[in-house]
């Protein structure tokens, strides 16, 4: 528990405890993570169909990463979330399925900084590390970053975004689905006492490990 608790001394203001009320806006949060992380998963697989052609095969991907109690158990997957999300952007997995790579990376980015590995995230006693958030904040803008950026050797983007996709699917609002995660992580910031950052990414910006 020592992971997911902060000390507080005499100079604490009401912001420094999360109170119940604050813990049930933090619950919707992770279910908001969970659904918006499916769909925008879901609509980068339709648009980027060669990371894995076999359409049953895929949705038993997107399945293996958002099963029911997913973020109250540890991955079989042994990387962190920052390897995972290197990973999805390296030269290096160019023969690997990048989507799952990127899926898996934004899912366990919200396990670790919300400590679901590490107790119930609903308990009234729980105290997010401002830190995690922060640093959770500044991957998930680094991602959508590279997402419009990162391209292969031949220049092309590693991702496709927007845009028709396959059997006429209509791939459109990857911004307004990242966007709306990146606002509820800059709430919950904002209730530990912190304020959200702008960043500058450059091509050699790394990810920060979230986990403290």
């Amino acid at each position: 528990m020592s992971g997911c608790s902060m000390p507080y001394g005499n100079d604490k203001t009401v912001r420094d405890i999360i109170t119940p009320t604050d813990v049930s806006i933090i619950k919707y949060h992770v279910r908001s993570y969970h659904a918006d992380l499916r769909e925008f998963v879901t609509r980068l697989y339709a648009r980027n169909p060669k990371y894995e052609k076999d359409l049953q095969k895929r949705l038993a991907k997107i399945d293996s990463i958002f099963h029911p109690g997913f973020f109250l158990r540890q991955q079989n997957n042994k990387r962190s979330s920052t390897e995972l999300l290197s990973a999805a952007f390296n030269e290096e997995s160019k023969n690997e399925d990048r989507v799952y790579l990127l899926g898996q990376g934004l899912v366990k980015s919200i396990q670790e900084a919300y400590c679901l590995n590490k107790m119930d995230v609903f308990w009234s006693s729980l105290q997010l590390p401002l830190e995690q958030l922060q640093r959770l904040h500044f991957n998930l803008s680094q991602v959508n970053w590279r997402l419009k950026t990162y391209r292969d050797s031949s220049g092309k983007l590693l991702f496709l975004t927007n845009g028709m996709g396959e059997n006429g699917y209509l791939n459109m609002g990857y911004e307004v689905i990242m966007t709306r995660i990146l606002t509820r992580i800059e709430d919950d910031i904002y209730m530990r006492g912190g304020l959200p950052e702008k960043y500058v990414f450059r091509m050699s910006t790394i990810f920060l490990t979230i986990s403290l």
